[in-house]
């Protein structure tokens, strides 16, 4: 079966409106042995891009350790890492950047990401314990460096502090290099029992695929192409890329996941983010080497007459894409209508790994699970490199040489008053650091938190 041949197959240059190089565009046709239709390449343009793809930096990331004998997943196996602390507990944890989308809605772009890295962690079975956050931005004497300050803050503060895990810990510095695009790089920590994790994997022909959570919208749609992009002056006009979210939303989502974790009927589980149900049924379906049927018309929408691949590529915040063991769906389905929250059929896992998206029974697209991923189809770069002169110049520098002021206590004043060094009391003072009671440290400034 092929997609409706009365598809519109739009060509190289639409796949370069999309973020594709014309050589990608061939290995696409060469993949699906024929031209790919606006869905399918769609598909690929999310999955391909650098923010799911890592095709430009894979190769230096596999360079980095990935295994010890406490991790109980390997580095990129899953949604987060794992480590075994002992007495049967493990500690799950990842940080994770929403640069771009933050550059063009701080608030917004720094909330969802505060709630993506939450998700990645109790989409895994662990409950979220702690939070924290990491922050670069340009000159602060400039407005618009002071807007995206205020609104990343309070966006981070709003969603964690109504979600109800704590800001533990952070940082935040100012240079010139991230004038155009701050660096929003957000943390979460968990806690689980050894032995109860829960894969994002799709096992099981035959076993149903649900979609849970919110409804889906428009927003976002493209966030990981967009994400992959540099910014320029009128990025500000990408808005709709950016995703919207609510933390008391995810409160429901996060008690319903893991109460329906505990029944035992949830075969995999996976956050939707990045790509949203494109990159949640492409993963799970390359990992557990199966394939699915997804039907998009049963998707529950925010907006009528939603095209395919709007459906397919909407990053709609807390979403969830849950593979559950036949004969089981009453007790999922239980769960989730006791928290209120969507929990919808979409589908169901096939063998061969495939891939089949339909709208009202019309084949939209088909494509190998295994092309899309990281690891499997998409492909690896190795792009020239060179060393930056500034750092030659650095290194050249002898500490020995320089000469000592002479009124030390002016120039210390100086470096205090530098907003590298000055207080950030009135930004750590926005985050909720004790709530949840499971702090044990005081809310005063120190080098660590203890949870």
């Amino acid at each position: 079966m092929t997609p409706n041949d009365q598809l519109p197959h739009p060509g190289v240059e639409t796949a370069k409106e999309l973020g594709l190089l014309a050589e990608e565009y061939e290995q696409i046709c060469d993949i699906l042995g024929r031209e790919p239709n606006f869905t399918e390449l769609s598909i690929f343009s999310v999955m391909w891009s650098e923010h799911c793809s890592y095709k430009n930096s894979i190769r230096w990331l596999k360079t980095l350790p990935r295994s010890g004998a406490k991790m109980l997943v390997e580095a990129g196996e899953e949604n987060a890492g794992l480590i075994d602390i002992g007495d049967g507990l493990a500690c799950a944890f990842k940080i994770e950047s929403h640069n771009h989308p933050s550059a063009i809605e701080p608030y917004q772009g720094a909330a969802t990401g505060v709630g993506g890295i939450h998700r990645d962690i109790f989409t895994m079975g662990a409950r979220p314990i702690a939070a924290l956050n990491s922050l670069r931005f340009g000159n602060p004497l400039k407005a618009h460096t002071r807007h995206l300050v205020r609104g990343v803050v309070k966006g981070i503060g709003d969603y964690g502090n109504c979600f109800g895990v704590p800001t533990v810990g952070g940082e935040v510095y100012f240079e010139d290099c991230y004038q155009t695009n701050p660096l929003v790089n957000a943390m979460s920590v968990g806690i689980l029992e050894t032995g109860k994790m829960v894969s994002a994997i799709a096992l099981g022909e035959g076993n149903p695929v649900y979609i849970v959570g919110s409804a889906t919208g428009k927003d976002g749609i493209h966030g990981a192409s967009f994400a992959s992009a540099d910014l320029h002056e009128e990025s500000h006009e990408d808005l709709p890329s950016v995703q919207v979210g609510d933390p008391f939303q995810e409160k429901l989502l996060l008690e319903a996941s893991l109460e329906a974790i505990a029944t035992g009927a949830v075969v995999g589980m996976q956050d939707m983010g990045a790509a949203g149900i494109t990159c949640s049924t492409s993963e799970m379906s390359a990992k557990g080497e199966h394939g699915m049927i997804i039907h998009l018309d049963r998707v529950p929408t925010r907006q009528e007459n939603m095209k395919s691949w709007e459906i397919l590529l909407s990053e709609s915040q807390e979403r969830m894409l849950v593979v559950v063991e036949k004969g089981r769906e009453k007790e999922i389905e239980a769960v989730f209508e006791k928290w209120d929250l969507h929990a919808v059929v979409i589908g169901e896992v096939t063998t061969g790994g495939t891939l089949q998206y339909f709208m009202h029974d019309q084949l939209m697209a088909e494509v190998p699970a295994h092309s899309l991923v990281l690891g499997g189809g998409a492909p690896v770069y190795e792009r020239e490199y060179r060393e930056a002169a500034y750092y030659k110049k650095l290194q050249s520098v002898n500490l020995d040489e320089l000469p000592v002021p002479d009124d030390l206590p002016a120039i210390a004043k100086q470096i205090a008053a530098r907003p590298n060094i000055a207080s950030k009391r009135w930004i750590y003072t926005q985050y909720d650091s004790m709530v949840g009671i499971r702090n044990t440290s005081t809310n005063k400034a120190s080098d660590a938190a203890v949870v």
